[in-house]
């Protein structure tokens, strides 16, 4: 049964390298971050089952036809993910409207553009640093003489390479797969000869089943070959239009590679280059002891904190703590991007920000080196130096080449200049290289995708096609969306908005009064938003609740009006909610529910970023603790014990201690049967899902319950994860949601209902929905002087790191707001294409109005015309709604519909809400009396008074979890003792092993870093310790020899310690760092009898022996402050070893330098040890520490018995320990105290009578 006490997964010696910590990871000042595990994957999709699928599978449906979209990005404003599943229509609709649309103007014809300059080595970049070689595409035009037309699927295959370049809805996905297909059934290349990349691992598996159930299909109607000619697949028709013989061949050639389907490769762009380093090999610099990992933000935030005390420990920082992990992480996150400012400004707080951000960067390469690990980008990084290496490059190049003989790239507008850079070198000019994508969807920017590397592709393709057949929405939408945004540079002036053939000429959704609408504007006025700002303009969180309440009611008249979708119902389902933040999504959210109107959030965001999480996690803490009052309470709070505070308060201690008891009863049940059963056990007590389902919102946060228990309960079983552990687990994921690589953490819908889906704009892409809401595509308010800026200065990506009082930063935010500017006309672009029959936008005047989207689209350029300004004037409120009803005249009758919203509406909404005027605050009285003696403390702060005697006031340890080595003095020990200082004592002994080594609280980190972290279970205990050492002396920075530390180390876990060597533990025996938080007096409740130190020395006097080393160290104690032990007794015991009976000591390692001199073994006698042992209180620590044990024991192992299982006390002056030629009773002070006096000490902290 003792084996429970010591689970390997709950060992404080993570197997990581020693600089891991958990931590926030990165963020802008705008938070954006991202799901990163999704663009930078590199698994391998394996294929599904094949199964035979019938001949319409090989039609282009609407959902076929769409955009494989990376449902897993991640909103770029507020790092939020949130994916959808997008709406399957196939056979489902028909024409509801008799109207028709007449077909789209002639398209636009490009202006011939000047050739691409000729490239050479020269025109490359320094590829030591990373950094890709880049033509000039920012501000000139660099196509090439590259041939223009439509792209026809059963035309003539590509070669060399070829841009494909499509707009949403026009199929890219069916195309590319179509293109796979023919290549393969007409016999230029075997399915191992053919490469597919994408952007994101959701694409990847995306891809890969589309293209194997095309193969398939294909495949299946080729075995008739008249029918497949007569059917209306144009692809399978093609392919069957050849003779007999050629046609069995093709089909052959399908059916043989579905049986090699692995042979083909269909990866993610990083995927790819992980998969060609390894294939490489030594050309490749493969090396097998590298780790790959996914994220590195963790040491991120461990270098910037590192280097950040180094630099500013005694001030002189340019920036708050905060301000510069956010920095660091930025500058790590765009690697590649050049930093200013620069030198050039001396001492200025801006060049120390830029100096502080290079040095993260280059310490996070060299940590990285010396951990054995690499990230994603790292991968990237490596194979472009290979592969522009000018001796053994081109070689690398063509072994990859005749690996793969056409390369079909989907979504290339989010490719990195990296990515497309390694792309270029292998396969352009010498294989089939196709290049599929839509610039007008490039919405990546924020994780280093650059638009830029598309249009460079362009400049040097020998072929440029276009998809213009638009299969997913209706004419009508078609013809309104082209007024609006038709020929409007995107933000470049070669990214502009062709017209597109509508396959759709009716419109699929009617109201009570024939078609619906195409496209809808409601738009709101001044009036009725409340007082108006200096500007003039209302307050933009007003009209956020105004717009989101006003949505929910249109929605809810929209599914009352007896609307219908093709020859249904229009329901919740065909309905989505396009945003872009958190905060977006949450108010859409509340108002829907306070409408009555279902909502989910499918897929995308983060479980572990919900109020579940926490639930749980106090929970879990609750049942690790069950004796802590504390945690039991807010566990209660929770739906999982389902009471209220009111509840709480009415049952006072009586209430918590039953609720104690069965979370302790949870707690053996999970020992026993695992998480599950804990799970179902807590949901038959405290019933959640009728309570829930019962409030607003109910529905989706039970959903997310269940789904972490899922989580917890997999995680517990692959893991063996005791308690402890598992809570550690989900706290290191609710403070940061999106770290690691967590299978299954999307959230998942709270209903199977039909319900409207609410996603980010970012989530959407790639998905289609009947309707689409815009509510807030008018709201351009951003932070105004962020504290990094990313721009181009021509084709370089710079980041600025000065902060708003730099030389050059308004420049330069002019400059970012500009390309931001652009990618936000991109992200209007893709929220309104992803509309089948109609959307519903909003208008509304606001500070930040003036740079929307949508009011810059509409009422700050004429239609037709290219440019689309970076603001424009918002008129007064007539002028508005004058304007905008020309403008949705021009588009046509019945195409655009303007909708004022009136303030009566304005009214009966408010009172709707609830809002009934202004209330009178008033600041709350404090009546409560404040209790000073209740403390969180530690045996550093109970001993602090004696450590500023001896050291001085500046040696003041504060009441908190030690670290390591912490408590270690800062100077070596004086003389000890009349006679026991003489050098003629110590002639003839053998020598420290770490004589020369320094001493202090850094070195005593040090030591106790690497003794925690050693697995003395390595097959070579000298490799493994420095290994550890090195690790240790590079996180400190310190300037030891390592080896040297290692030797010194080497003999201490090889020195006998009553009764056995360290070295001779296993791990399985050994729990290192215990941390422990012992309730004192009660922990929070109060309690009548007081206890305090000297309390503790009438123990000693009670239970010590006469002849017991520190019987008189009772005297010493009295000479302490004497402060109440209140409240919560915190700290960290080095280790608990568990040898033969089995006993437990209590270890605790010292690096105390008992002598001035030359040191030697003798300097650490047994007599010397005790008298420094007394000195510096350590006996308080350890029977302090073994009463934590006690009570540690006592809850994990049956049939407990203190005088059977405490094995005492190991004081280890590590100085003194030289390995087994170490003298007896030197180096290693052990110490026995009564078990009798451990359990008194125990009950005395307790508020007990001890003894």
């Amino acid at each position: 049964m003792t084996e429970e006490l010591f689970p390997v997964t709950d060992l404080r010696t993570a197997e990581a390298p020693a600089h891991t910590t958990t931590r926030r990871r990165r963020t802008r000042d705008a938070d954006e971050s991202a799901d990163a595990a999704e663009l930078f994957a590199v698994d391998e999709v394996s294929p599904g089952n094949g199964t035979d699928l019938p001949d319409s599978a090989g039609k282009p449906s609407d959902a076929e036809a769409a955009d494989v979209g990376a449902s897993d990005a991640v909103d770029a404003e507020a790092a939020d993910t949130v994916g959808t599943e997008a709406v399957d229509t196939e056979g489902a609709c028909v024409d509801a409207a008799d109207r028709t649309v007449p077909e789209m103007a002639v398209r636009s014809v490009d202006v011939e553009a000047e050739p691409a300059p000729a490239r050479s080595p020269s025109n490359r970049r320094n590829t030591a640093s990373g950094s890709p070689g880049r033509r000039n595409v920012r501000g000139i035009a660099t196509r090439g003489a590259a041939s223009f037309g439509q792209f026809d699927l059963c035309g003539e295959l590509p070669t060399g390479t070829t841009v494909l370049e499509a707009s949403a809805g026009t199929g890219k996905t069916y195309a590319i797969v179509g293109l796979a297909v023919r290549f393969v059934a007409e016999g230029l290349v075997d399915i191992s000869q053919l490469l597919l990349v994408t952007f994101s691992r959701a694409a990847t598996q995306e891809l890969r089943e589309r293209t194997r159930e095309r193969f398939v299909t294909v495949a299946a109607a080729l075995d008739d070959p008249e029918a497949a000619r007569a059917g209306t697949d144009e692809l399978i028709a093609h392919l069957a239009d050849a003779d007999p013989a050629e046609v069995a061949r093709r089909r052959r050639r399908l059916v043989a590679a579905l049986s090699d389907f692995d042979a083909g490769t269909i990866s993610t762009t990083h995927g790819f280059c992980q998969r060609m380093l390894d294939e490489l090999g030594i050309e490749g610099e493969h090396d097998p002891r590298v780790r790959l990992v996914e994220g590195i933000e963790e040491l991120v935030s461990t270098v910037a904190e590192d280097l950040y005390l180094a630099r500013y420990a005694r001030g002189g920082a340019p920036m708050p703590v905060r301000q510069a992990l956010s920095l660091a992480a930025a500058a790590v996150a765009d690697r590649r991007a050049r930093l200013v400012p620069g030198e050039e400004l001396g001492d200025h707080p801006a060049a120390e920000a830029a100096a502080f951000a290079a040095a993260v960067r280059a310490e996070v390469d060299r940590r990285k080196r010396l951990s054995g690990i690499r990230d994603f980008d790292d991968q990237l990084v490596l194979l472009h130096d290979v592969l522009a290496d000018p001796v053994h490059g081109e070689r690398a190049c063509r072994r990859i080449r005749d690996r793969f003989r056409v390369t079909l790239v989907d979504e290339f507008q989010d490719t990195d200049p990296l990515q497309w850079d390694i792309l270029r070198r292998v396969f352009h000019d010498h294989t089939t290289l196709v290049l599929v994508g839509d610039p007008k969807q490039a919405i990546y920017a924020f994780r280093g995708a650059e638009v830029l590397s598309y249009l460079d592709a362009v400049a040097h393709a020998g072929t440029r096609r276009e998809l213009d057949t638009n299969r997913r929405s209706d004419a009508g939408l078609l013809a309104a969306l082209h007024h609006m945004l038709g020929g409007a540079a995107l933000g470049h002036a070669q990214i502009t908005v062709p017209p597109v053939t509508a396959v759709r000429p009716r419109s699929r959704l009617a109201g009570p009064e024939g078609a619906a609408v195409p496209l809808r504007l409601r738009c709101f006025p001044r009036q009725g938003a409340g007082p108006l700002n200096g500007s003039g303009f209302p307050v933009v969180g007003r009209q956020r609740d105004r717009v989101a309440t006003d949505l929910a009611a249109d929605i809810v008249r929209t599914l009352e009006s007896g609307a219908r979708f093709g020859d249904r119902a229009l329901g919740p389902g065909d309905i989505a909610v396009l945003v872009r933040t958190r905060a977006q999504i949450d108010l859409v959210r509340a108002e829907l529910d306070r409408a009555g109107v279902a909502s989910v959030l499918a897929g995308g965001a983060s479980v572990f970023a919900t109020r579940s999480a926490t639930d749980w996690l106090w929970v879990l803490r609750a049942l690790e603790q069950p004796h802590r009052g504390d945690r039991v309470r807010l566990a209660a709070t929770t739906p999982l014990l389902g009471l209220s505070a009111a509840d709480i308060d009415a049952g006072g201690a009586d209430l918590v201690g039953r609720l104690s008891t069965q979370l302790r009863d949870a707690a053996r049940l999970f020992a026993r049967s695992g998480f599950a059963a804990v799970f179902d056990r807590l949901s038959a007590q405290a019933q959640p899902a009728p309570r829930l389902l019962a409030q607003s919102g109910g529905e989706r946060r039970l959903t997310d319950l269940r789904h972490i228990a899922q989580l917890l309960d997999e995680v517990a079983a692959r893991e063996s994860l005791g308690l402890t552990a598992l809570t550690r687990w989900l706290a290191d994921r609710v403070r940061d949601p999106a770290s690691g690589a967590v299978a299954g953490r999307s959230r998942r819908l709270d209903r199977d209902a039909a319900a409207v889906q609410i996603a980010t704009v970012h989530a959407s892409k790639g998905l289609e929905f009947p309707v689409v809401y815009l509510p807030f595509a008018w709201d351009g308010a951003k932070n105004p002087n962020p504290s990094t800026l990313l721009f181009h200065d021509g084709d370089e990506r710079v980041l600025d790191v000065g902060g708003p009082e730099a030389p050059g930063y308004a420049e330069h935010r002019r400059r970012c707001e500009a390309e931001e500017a652009g990618e936000e006309l991109r992200l209007l672009y893709v929220a309104l294409t992803r509309a089948q029959c109609q959307v519903v936008a909003w208008w509304a005047p606001a500070y930040g109005t003036a740079a929307a989207p949508l009011h810059r689209m509409i009422l700050g350029r004429a239609p037709g015309s290219a440019e689309v300004p970076a603001r424009s004037e918002v008129p007064a409120d007539p002028i508005v709604l004058q304007q905008l009803r020309e403008w949705a005249a021009a588009a046509g009758p019945g195409l655009i519909e303007i909708e004022p919203v009136r303030a009566a509406v304005e009214a009966q909404l408010r009172t709707e809400r609830g809002h009934t005027g202004d209330t009178a605050l008033a600041a709350a009285r404090f009546t409560r009396s404040v209790d000073h003696d209740w403390r969180r403390t530690s045996y550093s702060a109970l001993t602090a008074s004696a450590h500023e005697v001896s050291h001085g006031a500046t040696d003041f340890v504060a009441p908190d979890t030690v670290e390591g080595g912490a408590d270690e003095p800062l100077s070596p020990a004086p003389e000890l003792g009349p006679g026991l200082g003489g050098e003629d004592e110590f002639a003839g002994a053998p020598l420290s092993l770490m004589n020369d080594l320094p001493y202090g609280a850094e070195f005593g980190t040090l030591v106790h870093g690497v003794l925690e972290l050693v697995d003395t279970d390595a097959p070579d205990l000298a490799a493994e310790v420095r290994l550890r050492c090195e690790q240790a002396v590079e996180q400190l920075m310190a300037d030891i020899d390592p080896g040297a530390l290692a030797h010194a180390l080497v003999a201490v876990l090889r020195t006998p310690c009553d009764p056995v060597a360290l070295a001779d533990i296993r791990s399985r025996d050994r729990l290192n760092e215990l941390e422990f938080e012992l309730p004192l007096a009660g922990g929070d409740d109060p309690v009548a009898q007081r206890v305090t130190v000297r309390r503790i020395g009438a123990l000693l006097r009670k239970h010590l022996r006469s002849d017991d080393p520190f019987a008189g160290y009772a005297d010493a104690l009295d000479l302490l402050d004497d402060i109440p032990l209140r409240g919560y007794l915190t700290g960290s015991i080095d280790a608990v070893l568990r040898t033969d009976g089995p006993r437990f000591l209590v270890v605790d390692y010292k690096t105390n330098r008992l002598g001035t001199g030359e040191l030697t073994v003798a300097h650490y006698r047994r007599d010397r040890m005790a008298e420094e042992m007394t000195r510096s209180h350590y006996p308080l620590q350890a029977l302090l520490y073994s009463a934590a044990l006690h009570r540690y024991l006592r809850w994990r192992l049956p049939g407990y018995d203190p005088a059977r299982h405490l094995g005492g006390v190991r004081y280890l002056f590590v100085r003194g320990m030289i390995g087994p030629a170490t003298p007896p009773g030197h180096g290693v002070f052990d110490w026995d105290p009564p078990a009798e006096l451990i359990v008194a000490l125990s009950d005395l902290l307790a508020g007990q009578e001890g003894g």
